[in-house]
């Protein structure tokens, strides 16, 4: 994939306003004439953020635990992200990192939509104005996951929302409105609800790439459960495949995948041919090594892979683990992501680490239509997906054994009302099922779940420190560069 390189010189702050002006007064690149569909095709192709968000999504949550003193590398940003402070700088990991690299992605939809409504393209193009609305969509989107407060359902969301970049950047230094949470879902659904309909029949060399209708259709699914809008929410789920239909397109984890060996493990769980990935991008990351987030003093340890694979996830029913990997039985990682490596220059050793990341499966999109299912009351079908789900994450699943009933819930958790209960498994459920991906924090996000984390003292006292559902902290704090565009930061 070609990747066109645009400055979004507002966030980004680099340079002086003078160097802006000359950076402005030339053609950067390609887009400026974009004379054909097929350059429309390739611009929107890097509509997408370049950088992930698995560090800060993993530490922040309760994914991770203080594995005690002298255990592991206690380097930037990890320890910051554990304490919940601020990390400053924008290099690898960091929330600055990730703000600039989907903006980014963002102006390459807006360019694309420009080039696309100023020419006469025709129906051609439809389908790749769809994907720049639906990418625009869910840039925006995540930003607002890690940048402004959750959305309130039917509730008060006049918080400051994040900037909604929707025309492309033609002066230096413009300014942006945060405007309110409730407009930055408003226009995340507008694009996302034009976008949709364009995709049907669309045809992309690799897929897996794009945003197809089925990933648009698992994205619209995530946005509907964060806006509490449970019917969109399974209709955008049913027709994820044809039929609503998920049978052998989630992950095979205990029959297939189980039988790899690890590195076998690490290709086929991001690979483009696979059912269950329905978005994928490759990604400039180092997260996955070991002398990063593995290593690290306050990482995914042997005490929490305890907890989530050794420890029942409601009564008799235990979860297995994937890609398991630990050195002197304390570093432990859920592998799944195989690092490439692109040689800038082969003789010195020197060039880009990156990552394929699936940022949208069929897995979650199932698992998000059981608890629509559960908040609408509708047991009986939250249950078959629950279950199904069960079926590929437990070993040697018996429904009778190990399936979930409401029963089984309430009696586990020692909730009586069933709605919560279910809500309860599906979340422990989700939380075992996609370690390492991100999906426990807009989880945590959306429930308002505190956060516990675990501080081991040098005499190896414990003590432990909560991020409640109303701390300031939770919220990301915006790149104090974006205050050159006069966006306000965070309060804290």
């Amino acid at each position: 994939m070609k990747i066109y390189k645009y400055i979004l010189l507002s966030f980004l702050g680099v340079g002086t306003l003078t160097s802006c002006e000359k950076y402005l007064d030339h053609a950067p690149d390609m887009r400026t004439k974009i004379d054909n569909v097929e350059k429309v095709a390739q611009l929107v192709g890097s509509a997408y953020p370049r950088y992930n968000y698995l560090a800060m999504a993993e530490s922040y949550s309760d994914n991770v635990i203080d594995k005690g003193p002298a255990i592991g590398h206690i380097d930037d940003p990890y320890v910051s992200y554990y304490m919940w402070e601020d990390v400053e700088g924008s290099g690898n990991n960091t929330p600055t990192q990730y703000w600039n690299g989907v903006y980014e992605g963002i102006a390459a939809a807006n360019q694309a939509l420009e080039a696309i409504a100023d020419n006469n393209f025709g129906a051609e193009a439809n389908v790749y104005k769809g994907e720049a609305l639906v990418a625009r969509a869910y840039g925006h989107f995540m930003l607002s996951v890690f940048f402004a407060k959750a959305y309130n359902i039917a509730g008060d969301n006049s918080s400051p929302g994040i900037p909604y970049v929707d025309t492309p950047e033609k002066v230096a230094l413009k300014s942006y409105d945060r405007e309110t949470v409730k407009d930055t879902y408003d226009k995340i659904r507008k694009d996302l609800e034009e976008g949709l309909p364009l995709l049907q029949g669309g045809k992309w060399k690799v897929p897996k790439y794009h945003f197809t209708s089925a990933a648009a259709n698992a994205f619209a699914a995530r946005f509907y459960m964060f806006t509490g809008e449970w019917d969109k929410a399974i209709a955008a789920a049913n027709n994820v495949f044809p039929g609503g239909d998920y049978a052998g397109k989630i992950r095979p984890i205990t029959t297939t995948i189980q039988n790899y060996s690890l590195a076998q493990q690490l290709i086929e769980l991001t690979k483009a041919d696979k059912d269950y990935n329905l978005l994928l991008r490759e990604t400039y990351s180092v997260y996955q090594r070991t002398n990063s987030s593995i290593y690290s003093r306050f990482g995914y340890g042997q005490r929490k892979y305890n907890e989530m694979f050794n420890t029942p996830v409601f009564t008799g029913t235990t979860m297995h683990s994937r890609g398991i990997s630990y050195s002197s039985g304390q570093h432990y990682s859920v592998y799944m992501y195989n690092e490439y490596f692109y040689y800038t220059n082969v003789q010195a050793g020197i060039g880009y680490p990156y990552i394929m990341q699936p940022l949208l499966t069929a897995d979650e999109a199932l698992i998000n239509r059981a608890e629509a299912y559960v908040q609408k009351g509708d047991f009986g079908k939250a249950l078959a997906d629950i279950n199904q789900f069960l079926s590929t994450r437990v070993q040697n699943f018996a429904i009778g054994t190990h399936g979930l009933t409401v029963e089984k819930a309430t009696t586990s958790y020692g909730i009586d009302d069933p709605k919560t209960a279910l809500t309860e498994a599906i979340l422990r459920i989700k939380q075992r099922a996609f370690m390492s991906e991100g999906v426990r924090w807009m989880d945590i996000v959306r429930h308002k779940l505190p956060v516990t984390h675990i501080v081991i003292a040098p005499d190896d006292t414990e003590s432990e420190i909560v991020l409640e559902p109303n701390d300031l902290r939770r919220v990301f704090q915006i790149p104090s560069e974006a205050q050159l565009a006069g966006v306000e930061l965070n309060p804290r």
